[in-house]
């Protein structure tokens, strides 16, 4: 079966239909891991788009109960260069094309994803819509004219609060679209965690006592959930606070700072990043469309710690005058190289810090 994929700017590609028989629309972006496409699928801050891979074979080691980052996968659709029909792997349970019918997203392989990443890079990201369908050039045309989705966050963000019991440090972690993954690292350094979602408000956090605030990752344009910004603002002062991608975002507009669309983003598992008062470089795994102005940084408390060194963008921050930092990258990997799994340990010091100041000045 034949499936279609029309871009914003006219340009028209034909290839093989594999997933769902539907037509979706979404931002399309590329993603540049040779590995971990069902963590790339199921990571919530993809809601909105379709993503492609710009590897060319994806799929070969089929889909497995193991790398699920969320409770499902978000994405619009998937593209690929080709798709394995037979995955070989001693963990796979099914394949990539039966997994994402299940699920309802639409794919589309044979096509040149080679030209095609070289024009989002030149142009930028664009609207486009994936039909496995047999409908025309004109039906697909007109259902571009539908506006992109701007809710990403309260669709993906749990609705209600659950825990992992533990006897360690007591955390919060915001729910903007965050992968299991952190709340994994955060369990396995004893952490007790509570998830809550997107819109809670500083007071019900601080009726949960937490010891620190981790601002986890998720979709979209931060200004998209100023309610998440003043929550944010309001909880700065009374407890240690960690932001990853989105989260960081959103402690920046807390700061003061702007943040702003990038012309194709970050998106993959090998982005170099720089650590300013080391000059260490990490290998890091990135998902995000937006980024925080450096420019804005001067007006606010907050300093630059991380560059990417690709582009010299902000990739991490910390602030002057309370215990609170942020990178833009996701350093529990889920894919992705594990170098920047210390900054778990960093948040976790952070919190025996502000424990032990409020203990002597109680005593």
């Amino acid at each position: 079966m034949k499936a279609k994929l029309l871009l914003e700017d006219g340009t028209r590609l034909t290839g093989h239909s594999f997933g769902a028989e539907k037509a979706s629309i979404g931002e399309v972006v590329f993603n540049t891991g040779m590995t971990g496409y069902q963590e790339v699928l199921t990571d919530p801050s993809y809601c909105g788009q379709i993503v492609m891979m710009t590897y060319p074979l994806i799929g070969n080691y089929g889909i497995n109960r193991n790398d699920i980052e969320s409770r499902s996968p978000f994405v619009q659709g998937f593209i690929v260069r080709e798709h394995a029909e037979h995955p070989s792997h001693w963990r796979s349970e099914q394949s990539l094309a039966y997994w994402l019918k299940e699920f309802g997203i639409p794919g589309i392989s044979g096509i040149d994803t080679r030209m095609l990443t070289r024009k989002l890079r030149a142009h930028g990201t664009m609207k486009g819509v994936l039909s496995t369908r047999d409908e025309g050039w004109e039906s697909l045309a007109e259902s571009l004219e539908a506006p992109l989705m701007r809710d990403q966050v309260a669709r993906v963000s749990t609705r209600n609060i659950h825990t992992s019991p533990s006897y360690g440090k007591r955390v919060v972690l915001m729910d903007f679209g965050a992968k299991y993954g952190l709340q994994r690292e955060l369990v396995r350094r004893g952490c007790e965690v509570a998830v809550v979602p997107y819109d809670t408000s500083a007071e019900e956090i601080d009726r949960l006592r937490p010891d620190g605030i981790l601002l986890s990752n998720g979709p979209g344009d931060p200004k998209d959930v100023p309610e998440a910004i003043k929550t944010v603002e309001k909880l700065l002062p009374r407890y240690p606070i960690f932001g990853v991608c989105l989260g960081h975002q959103l402690f920046a507009l807390a700061c003061g700072a702007d943040t702003e669309k990038m012309k194709f983003g970050h998106r993959g598992s090998n982005h170099p990043v720089k650590e300013l008062t080391t000059g260490r470089t990490y290998i890091t795994s990135q998902n995000h469309g937006y980024a925080v102005q450096e420019e804005s940084l001067k007006k606010t408390a907050l300093q630059l710690t991380h560059i990417a060194l690709n582009d010299g963008t902000c990739e991490g921050l910390s602030h002057r005058e309370v215990p609170a930092f942020s990178v833009q990258y996701h350093p529990e990997a889920a894919p992705g190289p594990h170098d920047s799994g210390y900054l778990f340990d960093q948040f976790i010091d952070q919190m025996g810090s502000k424990s032990k100041k409020e203990g002597t000045a109680n005593a």
